[in-house]
């Protein structure tokens, strides 16, 4: 086999369970790294639950 080995781009993932959103995406080859090897992907959560400040209870 001559030639050089290409790694196929991969669409971006999205997936939605519960109202809590995941995205997957495929890295970019910075020029570090030889193309057909592997880059990596990059995970992307939306937040689970809301933080709400502190109030000090009502005194008895």
């Amino acid at each position: 086999m001559s030639g050089q080995m290409q790694r196929p781009k991969v669409p971006t993932g999205v997936v939605e369970v519960a109202g809590h959103k995941v995205t997957t995406t495929q890295k970019t080859v910075d020029g570090e790294v030889q193309p057909g090897f592997h880059v990596g992907y990059t995970t992307e959560w939306s937040a689970v639950q809301t933080e709400v400040p502190y109030e000090t209870p009502k005194k008895p």
